[in-house]
């Protein structure tokens, strides 16, 4: 099938698929359902034209009963905010997030998560025996690993868990090493997931370890600090790579913001570049500096704000192929609808056409394109 237009020939073909790529992705999934025309030249627009980034999604949630949570994502392939509105969650406690795209709810009792794109599924299961506060949470292998963050009564703080999904249960592991036992908290360690193993990284030492979910052992140390300036930093994995984010100076006067790409089998480091001075600003709170920078980061895409309170403004930074990067700012069009009481968390994860479809094909479910 193809557009007529009045007195026009047919739009069909490349000048289509064009068309097509300056359409908002969630637009895309009713044009595709048209005709299997339409359905061909909206895959090839995204093959060939315009591919799908990741979105950054910033879950608000209200501190009052009953807790409500309103979404907004950003679609970098299309530059608009879209605002999803979906069926409340069942409120567990407090909702975190953790290494850019797993979000749970923790509380003595249970524990709830979602680890995909869109968090359309929630998984629901027994807390973890040792009781915690704030821990560090990873999705790794198939399996939720849990460590640290334990309550003070605790005999162990170094306590590591995995949720075993084949008998629903929770397995003791190797505590963290002894050296992180004044900062084994969410609060104090930066992780990220390679897929088979969780690195974690203190975030004003640098040292990190590694921690095998099969061997259920952990690895280390090893030295992220390849500028001697860094006070604080943030690791990721994006795009098959370690990425680390480091600040220069000291929380009163930040010289820098560097990126740096970590090799996963020696842990050497290679700089990427630096964060434009004007943009450093955009993501330093009044009150806490630049350490509270918020950070997620999927495929070729890294966002940062300022995470102890909503940000008006959001830096954006793209891995360039030729190895270089590509930085801006964009207004945060969630800040707009809350209030300074509401918990602000922060996901990113590749969104494609077959998860919106999906998405919009459970009740309830509505994006709106906000202009």
């Amino acid at each position: 099938m193809a557009i007529i237009l009045e007195d026009e020939a047919p739009i069909h073909g490349d000048v289509l698929e064009t068309i097509l790529s300056h359409v908002p992705l969630v637009d895309l999934v009713p044009s595709s359902c048209v005709s299997k025309s339409w359905n061909r030249a909206v895959t090839s627009s995204l093959k060939c034209f315009n591919k799908p980034k990741p979105w950054l999604i910033i879950h608000t949630q209200c501190t009052r009963s009953p807790y409500d949570i309103s979404v907004h994502g950003y679609d970098p392939r299309s530059n608009v905010w879209v605002e999803i509105s979906q069926p409340s969650i069942k409120y567990v406690s407090a909702l975190r997030s953790s290494h850019s795209n797993l979000l749970y709810m923790l509380s003595p009792s249970k524990l709830s998560f979602s680890h995909d794109a869109m968090n359309l599924t929630w998984h629901h299961v027994d807390a973890p025996r040792v009781w915690r506060t704030d821990p560090i949470v990873g999705y790794v292998g198939g399996s939720i690993v849990i460590a640290g963050g334990t309550c003070d009564f605790e005999d162990d703080p170094l306590a590591v868990e995995i949720y075993n999904n084949e008998t629903n249960t929770w397995e003791t592991c190797e505590s963290m090493p002894a050296i992180l036992k004044d900062s084994a908290a969410s609060t104090w360690l930066s992780i990220a997931t390679t897929g088979d193993k969780l690195v974690v990284a203190e975030k004003f030492t640098g040292v990190t370890y590694c921690f095998d979910p099969k061997t259920k052992n952990w690895s280390g140390p090893y030295e992220l600090r390849p500028d001697p300036r860094i006070f604080h930093s943030i690791i990721g994995f994006a795009n098959n790579r370690l990425i680390l984010i480091g600040m220069i100076g000291d929380s009163e006067n930040v010289a820098g913001v560097k990126i740096w790409k970590v090799n996963t089998e020696n842990f050497e480091c290679e700089e990427l570049g630096e964060m434009p001075a004007a943009l450093i600003q955009k993501v330093k709170s009044e009150t806490y500096g630049v350490s509270s920078i918020s950070v997620c980061l999927a495929g070729d895409y890294a966002y940062m704000s300022k995470s102890s309170e909503m940000a008006e403004e959001i830096v954006g930074c793209e891995f360039k192929n030729d190895g270089g990067l590509r930085w801006w700012s964009m207004k945060n069009e969630a800040a707009g609808d809350g209030n300074r009481s509401q918990r602000v968390v922060f996901s990113c994860s590749v969104i494609g056409l077959g998860d919106l479809q999906r998405a919009m094909l459970l009740e309830n479910r509505k994006f709106t394109v906000k202009l």
